[in-house]
């Protein structure tokens, strides 16, 4: 697909604006992208990337944002950084920074990804025995909360329905 800005090389940059119900993409060159300065077209004024991934990063639920504003300015042990410096830039400055903003990255990923563990993709053909050990992973999960809630008829048939899925991926 070719740039609907210059519309001579090849697209690398694809974005898609939803407004009112209403979706737009937008299809850019890298070159186009940067005489722009990054800016997404189609928006009134721009809005540079790194803004739209600032405005992410500086998300704190509400439960947490009275605490933090009394709280210090989180700063990594190891090399320094800060957490509103990570904000600005959109890098780490080394590997122990995951570990320190470990509290602020789990509400970031649920609101970027949906969730806070990485599940993948399954392949449609051999997908099947994955889907069934995950499946298998849920019932568990959910049989230990019948079980702390003291449902046990609930978790009866939760343990039938683990035993027979587990026959099945054992038969293969």
């Amino acid at each position: 697909m070719l740039c609907q800005e210059c519309g001579k090389r090849q697209a690398t940059l694809h974005f898609t604006k939803i407004l009112n119900g209403e979706k737009t993409e937008f299809h850019i060159c890298e070159t186009c992208a940067r005489e722009k300065g990054e800016m997404i077209p189609g928006t009134p004024n721009g809005f540079s990337i790194h803004n739209l991934l600032s405005g992410i990063l500086n998300f704190e639920p509400p439960s947490q944002s009275s605490l933090s504003s009394k709280r210090q300015p989180t700063r990594c042990e190891h090399c320094g950084l800060t957490y509103s410096q990570f904000s600005k830039v959109g890098r780490f400055g080394c590997s122990s920074c995951y570990k320190h903003f470990d509290d602020k990255l789990d509400p970031l990923f649920k609101r970027v990804h949906g969730n806070t563990v990485h599940t993948g993709k399954v392949p449609k053909r051999s997908g099947g025995l994955i889907k069934r050990k995950r499946e298998i992973e849920t019932l568990k999960k959910e049989l230990l909360l019948r079980i702390k809630q003291e449902e046990f008829e609930e978790a009866a048939q939760l343990r039938d329905e683990i035993r027979e899925l587990e026959k099945k991926v054992a038969e293969g």
